[in-house]
């Protein structure tokens, strides 16, 4: 291996670190719930991003044209893949941080069409604000132990 090909791989691992690291402690009740909530939000989600696709037109004029972007019926797609994809993600614990901030947007974008058609109302607003509160958990703390991310990250300091 040459020098710059090391300096690549190192390079590599030092972005993939931060994405694949947990921060939450090593205890295994904390860690054990920690994959209860990933798995159980992700597959609540799913939910969600198939909903989107079963009437592409109803959300894209029922919501994303209320909000005011354009091209309602691509972000209608964005969103419903966002939350099927990313949702399967998290629950594998694969590139949970990317998979949580594609989602948190996704819950923040639902949480601003909440206030804007619905104002302050509470039942609209809290089970976007929930998802959106989990999201952040998981784009801060990881996927813990019991994660893919976890697993590629312990293959990847054994390959340096």
């Amino acid at each position: 291996m040459t020098a710059t090909q090391d300096n690549r791989e190192n390079a590599a691992l030092t972005l993939l670190k931060p994405i694949l690291t947990t921060t939450l402690s090593g205890n295994r009740g904390l860690q054990a719930s920690w994959a209860v909530l990933r798995v159980a939000v992700s597959l609540l989600m799913i939910h969600n991003g198939l909903n989107k696709l079963a009437n592409v037109s109803d959300f894209a004029t029922g919501v994303v044209e209320k909000i005011g972007f354009p091209f309602p019926v691509f972000f209608t797609y964005c969103a419903a893949y966002t939350e099927i994809f990313g949702a399967i993600f998290l629950a594998l614990g694969l590139l949970t941080r990317v998979s949580a901030a594609g989602l948190l947007f996704t819950m923040l974008i639902a949480i601003y069409f909440h206030l804007k058609v619905d104002g302050f109302k509470l039942p609209p607003l809290e089970t976007a604000s929930l998802y959106a509160s989990a999201y952040l958990l998981f784009l801060i703390n990881g996927g813990g132990q019991f994660s893919l991310d976890h697993q590629l990250s312990n293959w990847l300091r054994k390959q340096k």
